[in-house]
């Protein structure tokens, strides 16, 4: 694998100054040996003179600018020689080809993809990545497209994410994508970095950004998520009425308000049971006889 390689080239600024003196000094000598010689003596000075103005011309076009959080990765006929992150104005070698390379950080979002979960239900889901190149050597040279690359993996290591996680846990302790997002965006940040790895890419973030049920199944799961509150919710309420019969009945018994037999303390227990779990307000029936009558 290439990795990146910093080196120093010279400042920019004095070899511009150095490149305009040259270029005034040339025309004003090709001028000069046409108004001043004669015969060979002013074709030879022309001549001369016109070279190094071509040179210098030449020596120009080895100027570039650095941002930045920017690198300039530098070949010389197809052979890496090295990247400049010096901010400036900066010369080097005009036969070297520079490419610019940003080192800033860039976020996209991925296309909604549509996949199934854990459990087959088709799900739809998005994410947003926020990514910096760390390595210009390895992103020019180890990858065609390194942008393209970016994106194409991070959707790839996406759908294999949401394949690994039901959308939602219907046990104890299992992991879920609804339930478990900072577990689930670090491993999807971890799974990009490993396909990433090769490009010289870091990736700083990756979180879901839009998560639901398909459009076919999310009336039916709406359904079933509304199903699964009411019985949870029944739940509680039948804990909490228990323990409030017990908690009478305790308290009756402490007392001595009341002596009850087991056929009446069952009594007691199925009507405070309805009392506490009927949904509706309870109307009271005024008994007469005994509870035997």
């Amino acid at each position: 694998m290439i990795r990146e390689v910093v080196v120093k080239t010279a400042g920019g600024v004095g070899m511009l100054i150095l490149l305009l003196i040259g270029l005034f000094a040339f025309i004003g000598a090709i001028i000069w040996c046409g108004k001043n010689l004669q015969g060979s003596e002013r074709a030879a000075g022309i001549i001369v003179s016109i070279l190094l103005l071509t040179v210098d011309l030449i020596a120009m076009a080895g100027l570039f600018t650095v941002e930045p959080n920017q690198g300039v990765v530098l070949t010389m006929f197809g052979r890496y020689v090295g990247t400049e992150k010096t901010p400036g104005l900066r010369w080097a070698n005009p036969f070297l080809s520079k490419k610019k390379v940003s080192q800033r950080a860039r976020n996209f979002e991925t296309t909604k993809l549509k996949v199934n979960d854990h459990d087959g239900n088709p799900v739809e889901i998005g994410a947003v990545v926020v990514w910096q190149v760390v390595d210009t050597a390895e992103a020019v040279f180890e990858v065609d497209n390194y942008e393209n690359y970016v994106h194409v993996q991070s959707e790839s290591a996406l759908r294999n994410l949401a394949t690994s996680y039901p959308y939602d846990a219907h046990q104890d302790g299992q992991m879920s994508l609804r339930g478990n997002t900072n577990e689930v965006a670090a491993h999807l940040k971890s799974e990009i970095e490993e396909r990433l790895a090769k490009a010289g890419v870091k990736v700083l973030e990756a979180r879901i950004s839009h998560l639901a049920y398909a459009p076919e199944i999310a009336m039916a799961m709406l359904q079933r998520q509304q199903a699964s509150a009411i019985i949870a919710a029944r739940q509680k309420i039948v804990e909490g009425a228990v323990g409030m019969v017990e908690m009478a009945l305790e308290m009756l018994n402490s007392r001595g308000m009341v002596k009850l037999d087991e056929e009446r303390k069952a009594a007691m227990v199925s009507n405070l049971l309805v009392v506490l779990c009927s949904e509706r307000a309870s109307q009271p029936v005024v008994n007469t006889g005994t509870l035997y009558q």
